[in-house]
């Protein structure tokens, strides 16, 4: 078997059988197939696509090219959840505690951030302390200990991943959502889960812009996981807008904790009670969706989730006061209130745009080596639909180095654009596929 007929076949329209796949990931994993060749197959995939059985193999192939854990001794059912990004996206801050508050045991391996989108691992150290580079023995004995750990991804799980996603980034294949939906699975499954929530979201600050193309990834990731017997559900969920009302990683934190006070901006408690509400629901802690929601409130109001996040700080080597006392996370030197510059209603917010601004601020990374200032973000007081008057704050901006807040204003201001009439506020969950 050779790569090269590997490539012919799938560039010709063909589909890859198990065998072929194991030959191709095995090898560029070994370093026995080079980059260019690799690059060739990559790209015929862009073009051609792959069949749900193409999909399910290379994913398959992709899990199992380094260490896949064994959490069989956890007695409780395993259920992660994974977002595919944006701007404001914090709700695993809450679910995790929450879920884990249920009697579901959450083994999440979170990412940081890149481009535009913030990450759960940089919001997570933005608390004075804190480990995400936990071992796997001590990753389960989390698990085992208080149901719930997040960490980084370590370096002998799924190798291939990390060598077909760098190999992506500079053979412009990363859009491919086949290649997408291998990437995010292989990892997810890597996990040792039983069930996982994905959502997907979609619009102008999303990888995902259509529905159509975040409904397409929804339906090839839960047939992956389906095919690999695993539970899994996809929420289609909007990113026209920051989620929530902060943007920052102690910011985040901050509103995340307010959450679980049962406080909180209605958009962020709304997609964290749906989100939880379905791993509740895979955990098998619900018997329907009703109850699951339910489950959801009363961990909430009986203070437990909170009490499981201060758990999971303290366990993982961080500041729990930070619970109670916010001065002891990163505080910006700094604030400014951006004004209106026009009267009438938010017509719409480029999210994306808003997610560079912040990344330029120093809240986002420009580059993968990018120190992450975790105090600066925003605060955004006025959204899609709502009025506002000329001279109103539409943001309040955090920061600490006076030429990045120059340069974050004027983005933040080309960012919003305004009408003379009311226009349609944005569903928060579009759609669920299971």
């Amino acid at each position: 078997m050779r790569a090269v007929d590997l490539i012919r076949k799938k560039r010709d329209g063909g589909e890859l059988t198990n065998g072929e796949f194991a030959h191709l990931i095995r090898g560029y994993t070994a370093g026995e197939i080079p980059d260019y060749q690799v690059s060739a197959f990559l790209m015929a995939v862009y073009y051609r696509g792959m069949t749900p059985t193409e999909m399910a193999a290379m994913t398959e192939e992709m899990r199992h090219s380094g260490v896949v854990m064994d959490l069989t001794s956890i007695g409780a059912r395993k259920v992660d959840k994974h977002s595919t990004g944006g701007v404001g996206d914090k709700t695993s801050l809450v679910l995790a505690p929450a879920v884990a508050a249920a009697g579901v045991a959450v083994p999440m391996i979170s990412g940081r951030g890149l481009g535009h989108t913030g990450g759960t691992l940089d919001k997570l150290e933005s608390i004075p302390g804190f480990n995400v580079r936990l071992g796997p023995e001590r990753f389960k004995e989390m698990l085992s200990g208080i149901g719930v750990s997040l960490i980084g991804q370590t370096a002998d799980l799924v190798p291939a991943d990390r060598k077909l996603y760098a190999l992506r980034d500079v053979t412009a294949t990363v859009e491919s959502y086949p290649l997408i939906a291998a990437s995010i699975m292989s990892k997810k499954l890597a996990e040792g889960i039983d069930g996982l929530v994905l959502d997907v979201k979609t619009g102008n600050g999303a990888f995902m812009r259509s529905q159509e193309d975040a409904e397409r990834l929804a339906r090839a990731m839960v047939g992956i996981g389906n095919s690999c017997g695993k539970k899994v559900v996809a929420l289609i969920t909007d990113m026209n807008q920051p989620l929530g009302e902060y943007v920052g990683n102690s910011l985040e934190v901050i509103e995340c904790l307010e959450v679980l006070k049962g406080r909180g901006p209605a958009d962020l408690v709304s997609l964290c009670e749906e989100l939880s509400a379905h791993c509740l629901l895979l955990g098998e802690a619900a018997g329907n969706i009703e109850e699951a929601r339910e489950v959801y409130r009363n961990i909430v109001a009986s203070g437990k989730a909170l009490e499981k996040f201060r758990e999971i700080i303290r366990c993982q080597d961080g500041d729990p006061s930070v619970v109670e006392d916010y001065r002891r996370l990163p505080t910006a030197r700094h604030w400014a209130a951006l004004n209106s510059p026009e009267s009438g209603f938010i017509r719409e917010i480029d999210t994306q745009k808003a997610g560079i601004a912040m990344c330029v601020l120093g809240a986002g990374r420009e580059k993968v080596d990018s120190v992450i200032d975790p105090a600066v973000g925003m605060q955004v007081h006025k959204k899609t639909g709502d009025s506002v008057t000329r001279g109103e704050p539409l943001c309040t901006l955090f920061y600490n180095d006076e030429d990045r807040y120059q340069e974050a204003r004027r983005l933040l201001l080309e960012s919003y654009s305004f009408s003379a009439d009311r226009p349609m506020r944005p569903a928060l969950i579009k759609k669920v596929i299971q």
